[in-house]
């Protein structure tokens, strides 16, 4: 190909396009763990919406599960078990061996790239106790497995891979907003991006396109997610034709302040925290006597919200009491800083002298765009993958968390099949000395949409389109799920995307616009929440973080299968796949 044909796209300046070996969008863990593997051997440019260093992987506090066995006895087994049983048996179990296996390996290269862990006495990484994580296939107690730097571990790793990504020479375009995936005819080519602080369309020519975009957690009106989060690589992925994977399974996190839904880390738990309601009742011990405030995720938020909904809230209000005081002054400034703080800059309560009000916040998806153990994405869902297009961490779906991700195990999953996706990249270049062609009508979509969303004069306001979304997927299509809920929320978001052809942005300029960006936002949490929604409706059962009222039992015979979800012209087809069981057959999930 010759080089100079890169400039010919219509509709973009010559100095707006732009050609690396590897185009990497999303400089959370997964993204940036890739970008550090890939540019040691490639050209590596990476993307992000925000500087890099305010990803949301920043936001994790309590730590990376790893069987390191550096506080007492531990197995890759008995994670691999705990993983398996917490994904309510949905998890693929050849991808869950590859993620506890190599766990150990990921932990260590933190620690010799730099990376500041707490430490035993002994100069050992530490570990803590986190939900759903026990000794001995889950017959002992909880097992100390979560490595930690106090309670800002993802900050903590965050920072780290952004400097070994300077001293790589990846090149960063910060405030960079993907718009539009470049497939044509199976192949990946690039993306188009809008350049937020200067306004223009860029394309980003590459051999791989690695995508690291982080959940979707603000479809919803309480959740722990960073504005960022609204899922727009997933939307890009439906917009070029591929499915998305398990799109029903959302996790909400049990504990999140009250109104904010900013995460108290369920570190605060594994250090000895409990829950009360207002009878002073340490209520888990009717919901899991054996593992109390330390079962997973889903059981404890579905605990927390039935307290609620019976009225058992703190004075009949939306929250519950998370209680630390008895850990002591001492032991909750050392090991639990960042909680003291937020719940003190956010609710004004002094968690060493008072309990914290809680609810249950949107936290983490469990699905995302489908990809095989080596990170390549695949065209159909199942077995072909798209060549030259890569994805991990949260918004892809190997599917190691099943239908309930297990606490610690989201910034293990974004480490390590980031760190797999480098690896992929760097066997698939080694192989791949051409760029693939560049399409000249490349940017013809996105050019076409920001000109009509910079013109669009209609009579609905973006902010209350996306108001009305996160509340009612709050109510609708949020802990406790009905038909007849979801039917109504299907209708809902029927109405809102005709409202969304009528919206009204102020702004008209095209440097640091935020109404233009929001409005762009909205219409992707528009197109992905049909598939969350149909998903729910379409599975008629209660597995993990999926609680269907009407269908309160697991139905292993009908729905032991993962979901596939195309979006064509307005309509969601579905297909399913297997799930891959090699080790542990499905049995009754107690705690």
């Amino acid at each position: 190909m010759d080089p100079e044909t890169i400039h010919d796209v219509e509709g973009v300046g010559v100095h707006y396009v732009h050609r690396h070996d590897v185009i990497v969008v999303g400089a959370g863990l997964a993204g940036m763990r890739a970008a550090v593997e890939a540019s040691a051997e490639f050209d590596v440019a990476v993307i992000s919406k925000v500087f890099p260093t305010r990803s949301h992987s920043g936001a994790a506090q309590g730590g990376i599960a790893a069987s390191l066995a550096n506080e007492e006895e531990d197995h890759w087994e008995w994670h691999m078990f705990d993983t398996v049983k917490g994904s309510d048996y949905l998890g693929d179990q050849d991808a869950i061996e590859i993620l506890v296996k190599e766990a150990p390996v990921v932990v260590r290269e933190f620690e010799h790239m730099g990376s500041p862990f707490s430490r035993t006495p002994e100069g050992r990484i530490a570990q803590r106790k986190f939900g759903g994580h026990t000794k001995d296939f889950g017959r002992g107690g909880p097992v100390l497995r979560a490595c930690y730097a106090v309670d800002r571990t993802g900050h903590a790793l965050l920072h780290t891979l952004y400097e070994h990504c300077m001293k790589n020479g990846v090149r960063f375009y910060p405030e960079f907003y993907a718009t539009e995936l470049i497939i044509r005819d199976g192949v990946c080519r690039g993306i188009v991006a809008w350049d937020v602080i200067n306004g223009g369309v860029h394309v980003f020519h590459a051999k791989a396109v690695m995508f690291g975009t982080g959940g979707y957690g603000k479809v919803f009106k309480i959740t722990s997610n960073a504005l960022a989060n609204t899922g727009d690589g997933l939307s890009l992925v439906l917009r070029a034709g591929l499915p998305l994977e398990d799109m029903e399974f959302v996790q909400f996190h049990p504990t999140g302040l009250y109104l904010q839904g900013i995460l108290v880390s369920e570190a605060a738990r594994g250090e000895g925290g409990y829950l009360i309601n207002d009878t002073g009742e340490r209520f888990m011990e009717r919901y899991a006597p054996d593992k109390l405030e330390l079962a997973p995720r889903d059981l404890v938020s579905r605990s927390i919200q039935t307290e609620i909904n019976e009225g058992r809230g703190i004075g009949g209000e939306a929250y519950v009491h998370l209680d630390l005081t008895h850990l002591g002054a001492e032991k909750i400034m050392r090991q639990l800083p960042q909680i003291h703080e937020l719940a003190w800059k956010f609710l004004h309560v002094d968690c060493t002298k008072e309990p914290i009000p809680i609810q249950p916040t949107a936290h983490y998806s469990m699905g995302g765009i489908p990809t095989d153990k080596d990170a390549r994405v695949l065209l159909d869902g199942k077995e072909t993958p798209v060549t030259g297009f890569f994805a991990g961490g949260e918004c892809a779906c190997v599917s190691v968390h099943g239908g309930n991700r297990l606490g610690t195990n989201s910034l293990l999953e974004a480490s390590l099949f980031g760190r797999r996706a480098g690896k992929s990249m760097v066997r698939f270049l080694r192989e791949t000395r051409e760029f693939p062609e560049l399409p000249a009508d490349a940017a013809r979509v996105s050019i076409a949409e920001i000109d009509r969303v910079l013109s669009a004069d209609g009579d609905q306001r973006v902010s209350d389109l996306r108001e009305e979304l996160q509340e009612r997927m709050t109510r609708d299509c949020g802990i406790f799920r009905n038909a007849e809920k979801l039917e109504a929320m299907m209708a809902d978001l029927v109405s809102l995307e005709k409202r969304f052809a009528r919206i009204r942005i102020d702004d008209r300029s095209r440097r640091f616009n935020y109404d233009l960006l929001e409005a762009i936002e909205l219409g992707h949490m528009l197109e992905f929440s049909e598939l969350i929604v149909a998903g729910a409706l379409k599975r008629q059962e209660s597995r993990g973080a999926h609680s269907r009222v009407d269908f309160p039992k697991r139905d292993d015979e009908k729905w032991l299968k993962h979901t596939l979800a195309w979006k064509t012209g307005g309509e969601v087809r579905f297909d399913y796949k297997p799930v891959v069981i090699t080790r542990f057959q499905p049995k009754e999930r107690t705690y």
